[in-house]
């Protein structure tokens, strides 16, 4: 007959401890919240996150903190965050190569990208454009195959480096189209578009606001969008679907994550506060000039977009033969 005293007592012990946790999870955030980004400043990847912290910080009235972490292709960044603590106070902006395409392409992962992270909500997406030198007498994707048939040891597609997005979509391609376009691997988007825009490779997938400058100038010309819809900054270049490819789609996107074990009730304020930053017009107007559409799509979603894509590229790899990196 003691039992129920004495666990009466042992909740009556406990209940001020679980008190806390659930008050400090409804006061949350009630400090500062790091957003590790796994690459250097700059460019998209970085740009997104700070433009949105900005607008969380001032919500939140705490600071959001931007901190850039490179290194192995984004990998020293991701891991950091996958070992940190798992209280929403933490998080990592992750490209859709870090979580699809990296589990895939390097052995030694010291994370696993399906298990040590949680989903939080998807940025931003960005589709990307085939673009060709000007020098090229090529108008159009049916005109690239066309050439690309008669002239297979001639035709070569740049990419900031193996694995990278513009591989894979240079890959994609390939298969579908029956292509044999010889991949130029650089060091970097930089390189890759100079020798573009140079003549030394012929074609590339791009995001539209690297190489919308050159075809502005003259120096590229478009001939499709790599993504589901026509682009309002250029309306006049069909997509590779509608040129005969159905289906074909390489979306770049930027999504939060979290650490396996972030409480639920913070995944959901992470999403649902971020969601209402995206719909500011402020945002919109910035976001478009990235190049980039806002999103905002919920954790299930977000986390049903990562397996999807995970499985699309894998089988690409797989079908190239792309070798992964030790």
């Amino acid at each position: 007959m003691k039992i129920i005293p004495t666990l009466l007592a042992a909740f009556a012990m406990a209940a001020p401890g679980v008190a806390a946790v659930q008050a400090q999870e409804a006061d949350y955030p009630n400090r500062a919240v790091t957003i590790v980004v796994p690459y250097q400043a700059g460019g998209v990847a970085d740009a997104l996150p700070r433009m949105v912290g900005e607008k969380l910080g001032k919500k939140w009235n705490v600071p959001v903190i931007i901190k850039n972490t490179a290194g192995a292709s984004g990998n020293i960044g991701m891991d950091s965050v996958a070992r940190a603590k798992a209280d929403g106070y933490t998080l990592a902006l992750a490209p859709a190569g870090n979580l699809t395409v990296n589990p895939l392409l390097f052995t030694n992962l010291p994370f696993d990208t399906a298990k040590d992270f949680t989903p939080v909500t998807l940025l931003a997406t960005s589709p990307n454009v085939l673009v060709v030198n000007s020098k090229l007498d090529v108008h159009s994707v049916k005109e690239l195959v066309d050439y690309g048939k008669k002239n297979s040891d001639s035709l070569s597609y740049s990419s900031p480096g193996v694995g990278s997005g513009a591989h894979l979509a240079g890959e994609l391609f390939n298969q579908q189209a029956g292509l044999a376009m010889l991949h130029v691997p650089y060091g970097g988007m930089a390189p890759a578009v100079n020798d573009l825009v140079g003549g030394v490779v012929n074609v590339m997938f791009a995001g539209v606001s690297t190489v919308v400058p050159h075809i502005q100038a003259g120096k590229l010309r478009a001939i499709a969008i790599a993504g589901p819809d026509r682009l309002p900054v250029l309306p006049d270049v069909p997509t590779v679907a509608e040129s005969g490819y159905p289906g074909f789609d390489v979306t770049s996107w930027y999504g939060l994550v979290a650490p396996t074990g972030t409480p639920d009730a913070a995944i959901q304020r992470l999403a649902t506060d971020i969601g209402q930053v995206l719909k500011d017009p402020d945002i919109h107007q910035k976001f478009a000039q990235l190049g980039v559409t806002p999103s905002g799509i919920p954790p299930d979603a977000f986390a049903t977009l990562i397996r999807d894509e995970t499985k699309k590229w894998s089988d690409i790899v797989r079908k190239a033969n792309i070798k992964p990196i030790q």
